[in-house]
């Protein structure tokens, strides 16, 4: 079964279920992997709908901030919740010694002497940690590794 396919069991099974917390996150995510659907004319495939996920678990981590920095602790959890059923649908995340290994092997691979390099790592490692590692902190190791 497809992600998107997962997704639309999971909305049925709320609605049935009668729980409207999970129902609205669950639509929420629906309406981001149309909209995408839309711009880009095709379906989207399970790496798309990943990337999609991720897009909005940073903008739910961009708000938990903001709410908190301004007390209104109702809104943070609310999109708290939002972040917990979102990452359901997200891959096993790797541990940080199989992300080390896998820069590593990039890192090799590639060749890499320095910093000028960067983008050629960061290019082969994207679509294989894509979803399972955050990128950012994929991005700073690989600088590290390359800085030595």
């Amino acid at each position: 079964m497809s992600l998107k396919q997962q997704i639309t069991e999971d909305m049925k099974a709320a609605m049935r279920a009668g729980d409207a917390r999970l129902r609205d996150a669950i639509r929420l995510l629906q309406a981001a992997i149309k909209q995408r659907e839309v711009d880009e004319r095709r379906e989207l495939d399970d790496a798309a709908v990943v990337a999609a996920i991720e897009k909005m678990l940073k903008q739910r981590r961009d708000s938990i901030v903001q709410y908190e920095a301004a007390h209104r602790q109702d809104l943070a959890d609310a999109e708290k919740y939002e972040m917990e059923v979102l990452q359901s649908y997200m891959p096993q995340a790797l541990s940080d010694n199989e992300v080390e290994c896998a820069v590593a092997e990039a890192i090799s691979a590639v060749g890499a002497k320095g910093q000028q390099d960067m983008g050629r790592v960061m290019a082969l490692l994207k679509p294989r940690l894509s979803g399972r590692a955050d990128m950012s902190k994929v991005s700073a190791l690989v600088k590290i590794r390359l800085a030595l």
